[in-house]
């Protein structure tokens, strides 16, 4: 069946997305990690990648004009499949509320007293990315002061906690300004850039763009931007046409190449006008060199490494630091016995073609045990307790950068095999940091599973705006004492951390009760 694709939803105040341009026509091959439009917001601008293979049967917005939130943008199925009955069923999302546009109208408003910038000046702001992001950091400027930048010129890259995306000016001109350095951050809607005719003097209006929200200024970058008169050396001409920025890469790709240490300039892209995508990086090995060699340290020596904080990593130390110290935890420990648990996940996946793992049966039970102890379900919301009626399920992973929490919604009416496929799909995004925000939100109960990396047992920090998390260890081959003989069985230890405001210590108890029931008796979980 074809697939419907939708205008996402990219910022807390996105309610429509302009089309900037199509990069895949009708009838076009589509693979999954193509990119079939540019999509700018007003936030950002940003790749729509399918995630499906196909051909393209249907555009339902023009390049240069815009779609509300949700609205269908394309169709992608079978070369000459009836897609008709889809076209009509577009359903926008409604507008955003006039309280967040009035935030975003007073973040934007520039200081009372600074000098107004002109319009002949395109001011670049830092992007909002995910409902999370409160600033980027620019991982690279693909750009320099003095640089000609076209309209789809990739400016700078921008780490956020969640993903690393390009940032397009979508104007020509020249770069006049930056207001952050590599390597360093900026706080959302702050000024980033500016760009405009060759040769303009900013400084005099260096004070406004400093002041409406720039994370750091650098004046120093405006003093270096060459003037009409001083004309660029050949070999500075040649060594800027070398550069990265005139590579056509997704940045999924350019994260790949600087992890194995590929050169990209020696990549045949096989995406839109040669761009490199992923699939073209994915045969290629690790350059001999690329693993960085250990410095040598002379014995007793005193030493240490300092490794710059990520936005991903910000934001888990800011969320649980909040969490930890406002939401009284205490937790709950039991013992479960996973033997019959075991047996049946192995009828099951000698007939499943989809492999049911612990953690999915896990999630499948927690769910089940939450539609009897709807109070677990619930968050604190300050003045009052918000008990939600849908089920939707966080399964904490880990990535080299931190840690992500994938969202599996209404597993409580969901079968073993589709929450199973569900996490594999959201696994493998967020490894490969395609993961949307609405795929990472929403959450109303968690699980962290590190039974898997041989952890008997732990608590967690409960993840907001839950009231409960379950963390969950590894099953031990355990002696128990059963009818006065001592028997080995399959020990697993959950621990349940309870923000006391919301649960109590006889309800966590009886929802942990239940859940143990569902797991010494799995067939309950099928019925």
């Amino acid at each position: 069946m074809a697939d419907v694709i939708r205008m996402p939803l990219l910022s807390d105040t996105m309610t429509e997305g302009k089309i900037a341009v199509w990069n895949k026509k009708v009838g076009d091959k589509v693979k999954s990690d193509d990119s079939i439009a540019d999509v700018e917001t007003d936030k950002a601008t940003m790749e729509v990648i399918p995630y499906v293979d196909g051909t393209l049967l249907y555009i339902g917005v023009e390049a240069g004009n815009a779609a509300k939130v949700n609205e269908i943008i394309a169709i992608i199925g079978k070369e000459g499949e009836d897609i008709s009955s889809l076209i009509n069923q577009s359903s926008p999302a409604p507008a955003a509320s006039s309280t967040a546009a009035e935030a975003q109208a007073v973040t934007t408003a520039p200081a009372a007293a600074a000098i107004e910038i002109p319009k002949e000046l395109t001011v670049i702001r830092m992007p909002l990315l995910s409902d999370t992001m409160t600033e980027g950091k620019i991982v690279v400027w693909n750009k320099q002061v003095g640089d000609k930048v076209k309209a789809d010129d990739s400016l700078a890259d921008v780490e956020t906690d969640k993903a690393t995306m390009e940032v397009i000016g979508y104007t020509d001109g020249t770069l006049l300004y930056k207001g952050v350095e590599a390597g360093q951050a900026a706080k959302v809607n702050a000024v980033i850039a500016v760009i405009g005719k060759e040769g303009t003097d900013i400084t005099p209006y260096l004070s406004t763009l400093q002041s409406d929200g720039t994370a750091q200024a650098v004046k120093e970058s405006v003093a270096a931007a060459p003037t009409p008169s001083a004309a660029p050396q050949p070999q500075a001409i040649a060594k800027e046409q070398a550069s990265d920025h005139r590579l056509k890469a997704s940045p999924l790709a350019k994260s790949i190449a600087k992890e194995k240490g590929i050169d990209l300039h020696q990549v045949q892209g096989t995406g839109d006008n040669g761009r490199i995508v992923k699939r073209d990086l994915d045969t290629m090995s690790i350059a001999p060199n690329a693993a960085a060699v250990p410095a040598f340290v002379p014995g007793g020596a005193e030493g240490h490494t300092d490794t710059p904080v990520t936005q991903m990593r910000k934001i888990i130390a800011q969320k649980l630091s909040e969490s930890k110290h406002t939401a009284p935890h205490f937790y709950l420990k039991t013992s479960v016995c996973m033997d019959s648990l075991m047996d049946v996940r192995k009828q099951i996946n000698a007939m499943s073609a989809v492999k049911i793992s612990v953690n999915d049966m896990m999630i499948k039970a927690v769910a089940l045990s939450l539609t009897k102890h709807p109070d677990v379900n619930s968050s604190w919301m300050g003045d009052f307790i918000r008990q939600n009626h849908h089920i939707h399920i966080g399964s904490a992973i880990a990535l080299p950068d931190g840690l992500i929490v994938p969202v599996i919604k209404y597993a409580n009416q969901k079968s073993l095999t589709q929450i199973a496929s569900d996490a594999a799909s959201l696994y493998e995004k967020a490894r490969t940091k395609k993961i949307q925000p609405s795929e990472f939100t929403g959450n109303t109960f968690t699980i962290s599973n590190l039974g898997m990396m041989d952890i008997d047992e732990f608590t967690a920090i409960i993840n907001p705006p839950d009231a409960c998390i379950l963390a969950v260890g590894k099953i031990t081959q355990t002696p128990v004492a059963v009818n006065g003989a001592v028997v080995i069985k399959g020990i697993l230890k959950l621990t349940l951390s309870c923000d006391h405001r919301v649960v109590d210590g006889a309800v966590g108890a009886n929802f942990l009760q239940t859940l143990k029931g569902y797991l010494e008796n799995p067939i309950s979980l099928m019925m």
